[in-house]
C-alpha cells in the first residue's frame, strides 16, 4: 500500500516536520529504511545511523529529532507508533476467505456475518461463530463452542468441546485449546483418569502462539482474561487463572490451580508450581523456577546467568560443597560465641 506523511502522522499521533511530499510503500529497518520506506527511532544507541538514514520518514521522539535529515514525525514512544502503524499498513492475509468446499461444517452450527472457514476444517454440533470469524485450514472446534467476533484461527488449531472464546482473539497455529487436563488418581501403582469436565474461557483480545497448549479445567473452569497474550509452545494447565493484560514468554509452564495476576510480564521458559497465586504488576524474568506465592509487585529472579564454561565448573563445584560449608561456618560460629562468652566473665 502507498500512503502519505500526513496519513502517517494522524495515524501515531504525532507531528509532521520537514518535508512532506514522499509517499511511503512500506516499513523497514532504520539501518536499511529507502525513500519510500518509514522507520523509527527507539534506541539512543543507534542514534548515529540517523544522519545516514534515506528512509522517507522517521518516527523518533523530539530530542533526536535535530540528528535526522529529512522529514521525521515526532512521538513520546517510538515503538508504541511503530506498533499502531504496523497495524494500518499490516499486509497479513485472512487465515481463511468464505467457506471452503471441503469444510465440515455441522447443521446446526450458529454463524455471524462474513464467517470463513478454511479447506477440510471440521466445525461440530452446537458451535456459535461470531461475525467475521476466520477458522484457518484443517482446524477443528469441538461441539457447544463458542467464538467471539473477528476472532482469528490460524490453521490446524484444535478447540475442543464447550470452550469459550472471546473477540478479537488470535490464536496461532497447532494451539490446542480445551484439551484433558493431567487428572489422575493412583490405585496401587495403576494411574486412574479422572474426567475432565470443566471448561476453557479466553476472554477479548487475548492471543495465543503457535503450539501452545491449554488445558480444560478438572472441575472448574480454565480462564484467560481479557488481553493477556502468550507466546509459542507454552503450557497452561487445568484450572489455572490469567488476569488480565499479563504477558507469557516462549516455552513457560503453568502447573494447576496456579492464579497469575494482572499485568504480569513472564519469561520465557519459566516454570510455576501449581496451587498457588501471583499477585497483580509482577515481572518474572526468563528460566525463572516459582515455587512459592508471590504476594509483592516487583521483579523475581533463579537460576544462574550464562558464563564461561571454566567459571561455571567453579561455581558448579562449589555448590556442590555448600553443605559442607554451612556446616563449618556453624562451627565456627559456635566457637566465637564461646570465646565473646569467655571473655565477658
Amino acid at each position: 500500500m502507498t500512503v502519505t506523511l500526513e496519513q502517517i502522522a494522524q495515524w501515531v499521533e504525532g507531528q509532521l516536520q520537514g518535508p512532506t511530499e514522499a509517499e511511503i510503500e512500506q516499513i523497514a529497518p532504520l539501518s536499511k529504511a529507502g525513500p519510500s520506506d518509514v522507520t523509527f527511532l527507539n534506541d539512543n544507541r543507534y542514534q548515529h545511523l540517523l544522519a545516514d538514514c534515506q528512509a522517507g520518514v522517521i518516527l523518533l521522539t523530539e530530542q533526536n529529532a535535530q540528528y535526522a535529515k529529512g522529514a521525521v514525525i515526532v512521538v513520546d514512544d517510538p515503538y508504541l507508533a511503530y506498533a499502531r502503524l504496523a497495524q494500518h499498513m499490516d499486509s497479513t492475509p485472512k487465515s481463511a476467505d468464505c467457506i471452503h468446499p471441503s469444510a465440515v461444517v455441522s447443521p446446526d452450527v450458529t454463524m455471524g456475518q462474513n464467517v470463513s472457514i478454511g479447506a477440510n476444517a471440521v466445525i461440530e454440533a452446537g458451535v456459535v461463530l461470531g461475525d467475521d470469524v476466520q477458522i484457518g485450514a484443517s482446524c477443528f472446534v469441538g461441539q457447544n463452542t463458542q467464538i467471539g467476533a473477528g476472532t482469528k484461527l490460524w490453521a490446524n488449531v484444535s478447540v475442543y468441546h464447550d470452550v469459550k472464546i472471546g473477540c478479537h482473539c488470535l490464536i496461532q497455529s497447532s494451539a490446542v485449546i480445551g484439551s484433558d487436563g493431567f487428572g489422575y488418581a493412583n490405585d496401587r501403582g495403576k494411574w486412574i483418569k479422572i474426567p475432565q469436565i470443566g471448561r476453557v474461557i479466553l476472554g477479548d483480545r487475548v492471543e495465543i502462539g503457535a503450539s501452545t497448549c491449554i488445558d480444560r479445567g478438572a472441575l472448574e473452569d480454565t480462564v484467560i482474561h481479557d488481553g493477556v497474550i502468550i507466546d509459542n509452545l507454552c503450557q497452561i494447565a487445568h484450572n489455572v487463572e490469567i488476569g488480565e493484560n499479563t504477558a507469557i514468554a516462549g516455552c513457560t509452564t503453568m502447573a494447576g490451580s496456579l492464579k497469575v495476576g494482572k499485568y504480569c510480564i513472564i519469561g520465557g521458559a519459566s516454570v510455576f508450581n501449581g496451587h498457588m497465586e501471583i499477585c497483580d504488576q509482577v515481572h518474572i524474568s526468563g528460566m525463572s523456577m516459582v515455587m512459592r506465592p508471590i504476594d509483592k509487585p516487583g521483579v523475581y529472579s533463579s537460576g544462574i546467568p550464562a558464563q564461561t564454561n571454566k567459571e561455571w565448573r567453579k561455581t558448579a563445584a562449589r555448590v556442590m560443597q555448600i553443605d559442607q560449608m554451612h556446616k563449618r561456618i556453624r562451627e565456627l560460629e559456635h566457637k566465637l560465641a564461646k570465646l565473646d562468652a569467655d571473655n565477658n566473665k
